[in-house]
């Protein structure tokens, strides 16, 4: 114990050394999140500071696969914002190579994320009774990343890790290769809590928190630079990988729309320096980070589904350049103080429980403020929706429901008298 807590100790002297020294070559200090198919086809970053993002690619459950088709989409939106993107896979193959070797098989060949970048085999379920079945099934599948041209990283629990692996077998081949994950309880936590780090030897990726931001979100940060694997390393600089991988591709892209290029169909998010919307009103800070979708555009100005008020051009990044507008779309809601998913699904036409089905909620009655509701359509990315006034509405009233404001509400539907509106009138948002 006392050897694993000085190394531990180790490592934490040499970050603290490092982020008080200014700037540097690797990545030690930086912080980043990791996504599963539950953060959206764009993924989401808690705060501005953050540096990577790592991102599922599916994984087996057993000998049963389950591809996440958010991977690609995440990859490419966490380039076009600058950050440096991983990948990982879910490992549950208790102790069987078999089974190792047909996830290694299946999702290798997959990857998007540059050479030499992560790829980290998540194995916190399905352990076999057998330690070194289990070791032997998860060296095999670090070995086959290697081959392939990736870092590869163990992702766990020290519980979990202690009781069913031999991790000093893990490091013994790959040094500091554990991303592991230790947290006390589930308050928003912005940074890393560090009297509750893992005192194991080895420790490459913090995770510190599963509630990054109120909603949750995983928070991590890097203890050795490991995340700079695949993107180079420059001073002061973010480094492009030099890939032709269609998502780093499409990244790239992305990345290079500026300003007036925005154009409608294009998938955007409020960056998190913005301060204002167009009309002067503060922008919430559970807007940003988000990814919407851009229905209207004026001059300099720019109008995001599911927020409802305009911005300027400035103030919102690319993540997606595509302006593909087909008639199957999803729409995006953000949760506000009151709501309801059953509210919520009767303002846009659909039932709670498709919601719940689309959005992947488990208990419907959990929804929070801030929280992005995804909407199916079954028309185009329209720009014209009508809202029907009901008997005791105002307008106030319904633009909190829609996600507006009253001004766009006056404006869009030409209303002289803010206070005259009557039941059964129709507005358009």
């Amino acid at each position: 114990m006392k050897k694993l807590i000085k190394g531990a100790a180790l490592i934490m002297v040499a970050f603290f050394a490092v982020a008080a020294s200014g700037p540097v070559f690797a990545a030690v200090g930086d912080q980043g999140v990791d996504w599963s198919k539950y953060n959206g086809d764009y993924g989401n970053f808690g705060y501005a500071h953050d540096k990577f993002a790592i991102a599922q690619i599916g994984g087996t459950y057993g000998g049963t696969f389950v591809d996440q088709d958010t991977y690609e989409t995440q990859v490419a939106s966490a380039i076009a914002q600058g950050k440096r993107a991983h990948t990982y896979i879910w490992y549950q193959v208790g102790g069987s190579q078999e089974i190792a070797k047909a996830a290694l098989d299946r999702y290798l060949p997959r990857v998007q994320t540059p050479k030499n970048s992560i790829v980290a085999l998540d194995y916190e379920s399905g352990a076999s009774g057998d330690k070194q079945a289990n070791t032997d099934a998860i060296l095999y599948g670090m070995r086959r990343i290697k081959a392939a041209g990736y870092t590869p990283m163990y992702y766990s629990y020290k519980p979990y890790t202690l009781a069913n692996v031999d991790y000093k077998r893990i490091l013994k081949e790959f040094p500091n290769s554990l991303w592991m994950a230790a947290y006390p309880d589930y308050n928003v936590t912005p940074y890393p809590n560090y009297n509750f780090f893992p005192t194991m030897e080895g420790v490459g990726v913090y995770q510190f928190t599963s509630t990054y931001i109120a909603g949750g979100l995983d928070g991590d940060v890097d203890m050795t630079g490991i995340t700079d694997n695949g993107y180079g390393e420059q001073q002061g600089q973010e480094v492009k990988p030099d890939t032709d991988t269609p998502a780093i591709d499409n990244g790239k892209e992305a990345n290079e729309v500026k300003g007036n290029d925005v154009e409608v169909g294009m998938t955007v998010k409020v960056n998190f320096g913005a301060t204002n919307y167009a009309t002067g009103e503060t922008i919430p800070q559970w807007v940003k980070g988000q990814p919407h979708k851009v229905i209207q555009k004026n001059g300099d100005t720019v109008l995001l589904d599911g927020i409802m008020s305009w911005l300027s051009i400035h103030d919102v990044e690319t993540i997606d350049a595509s302006t593909d507008q087909s008639t199957t779309s999803t729409k995006s809601y953000i949760v506000k103080q009151g709501d309801t998913l059953s509210g919520i699904a009767s303002t846009w036409g659909t039932t709670w429980q498709e919601l719940a089905l689309q959005n992947g909620l488990p208990n419907p009655n959990m929804i929070y403020v801030g929280q992005i509701i995804n909407i199916p359509d079954v028309h185009s990315g329209a720009t014209s929706r009508t809202y029907t006034v009901r008997s005791g509405d105002n307008l106030s009233s319904i633009a909190q429901r829609l996600g507006t404001t009253v001004q766009n509400l006056v404006n869009l539907n030409v209303i002289t008298n803010p206070n005259l509106i009557y039941a059964g009138q129709k507005l358009n948002y």
